[in-house]
């Protein structure tokens, strides 16, 4: 979301600095739907919850986006709705749900034509966001929707040209051996891909997050943890004979196994997937948890993919060369120079050809 992007902090600046700031502020609204991690906050904001919050963009074709509190007649609910238009016509997204957030504007996902990116959830019970795909078009058209994660970002992670959507698979996560979210860091991550219109499974190429998620949990696990869980049941009951402090520790590491074992899965390593867990989990009960495993993860996001991206981890595009233009080398010099304010006025000019857009009041435009 674009939200916190366009909030500054009052001072009195020099004009270079007037400059600098306009200049990253614009080009930080311009590549907001490039590069979600410019304008998605780690606690994940959104950029309407509970009828707070507003937005507006249009691109240049014509249609525009708008996000705000729903209404009854001239009064402003508790409630979120999102809107497109184009002419005088509009087209209703979603109206009276608990938040809505645009996670992309005016980009290209793998699908032939510009879209924009609505992230939609009905009421703050649900686990789960519904992320849906919209074309930027007269009229606009619904291209593809996806359920099941609790959060949605699109970014060229790796700068190859291409936009991953990351997401978790809260909907196969959710409710799973009666662990709750706090005993739970986060459900499986998940990396979705359009290729030729076709939503493709992705995550396998990105192992190297995985195994840096999978090093973490390991590290909060221990030797003597370990054992102990291995001598249970595995199943943890309630009214299992243990002390609340034991069957709390046991269910922490309990938890930490599953999302190892969920890492590996969901990365595209099913075999050391069920090596990992017949290692670390009660013999007696591997069978149940592993069937248990793969019935939970029907009910997930996989089930949506029209297939697995059969790239392999590491056989990337070129990536593109990023120069370090704050840091200076051995011999005390800079990478490259670095731009000066004419830039942004060119980025400007570029950006206010493209799209007029506003973020919670504060607008830019020609």
């Amino acid at each position: 979301m674009c939200t916190s992007v366009v909030r500054l902090k009052p001072s009195a600046p020099s004009l270079w600095e007037l400059q600098v700031r306009f200049c990253r502020v614009t080009l930080a609204l311009a590549l907001c739907c490039v590069t979600a991690s410019l304008c998605v906050a780690q606690d994940h904001d959104v950029l309407c919850s509970d009828g707070s919050g507003s937005f507006q963009a249009e691109f240049h074709t014509g249609v525009t986006v708008q996000v705000r509190a729903a209404r009854t007649g001239e009064l402003a609910t508790r409630t979120c709705e999102a809107t497109l238009g184009w002419n005088k016509d509009s087209l209703i997204i979603a109206t009276n749900v608990s938040q809505l957030d645009v996670d992309t504007f005016g980009v290209d996902l793998g699908l032939g034509v510009p879209v924009t990116t609505f992230q939609v959830k009905k009421s703050g019970n649900e686990c789960c966001m519904e992320y849906q795909v919209y074309s930027l078009e007269k009229p606009p058209r619904l291209l593809r929707t996806v359920t099941g994660g609790d959060f949605f970002s699109a970014a060229d992670t790796d700068l190859d040209g291409r936009l991953e959507i990351w997401t978790n698979d809260a909907a196969a996560a959710e409710g799973f051996e009666n662990l709750g979210p706090a005993e739970l860091d986060s459900a499986p991550t998940i990396v979705l891909r359009f290729e030729h219109g076709e939503l493709l499974d992705a995550s396998s190429e990105f192992q190297p997050y995985f195994d840096r998620e999978i090093a973490g949990l390991r590290k909060k696990l221990d030797s003597d943890g370990l054992r102990d869980f291995k001598s249970s049941d595995g199943k943890l009951s309630p009214n299992a004979s243990f002390s609340a402090e034991r069957l709390h520790h046991l269910r922490g590491v309990k938890a930490k196994i599953l999302e190892i074992v969920w890492g590996y899965l969901y990365s595209g390593r099913e075999q050391q997937a069920w090596r990992t867990l017949a290692e670390m989990w009660p013999a007696a009960d591997v069978a149940r948890i592993r069937a248990a495993i793969l019935n939970a993860r029907v009910r997930g996001i996989s089930t949506q993919v029209n297939g697995v991206s059969n790239a392999r981890p590491g056989n990337r595009q070129k990536r593109v060369q990023i120069f370090d233009a704050i840091g200076e080398s051995a011999s005390g010099k800079l990478e490259v120079t670095p731009p000066a304010p004419i830039i942004c006025f060119v980025a400007l000019l570029w950006w206010e050809l493209q799209t007029k857009i506003c973020c919670n009041q504060s607008c830019f435009w020609s």
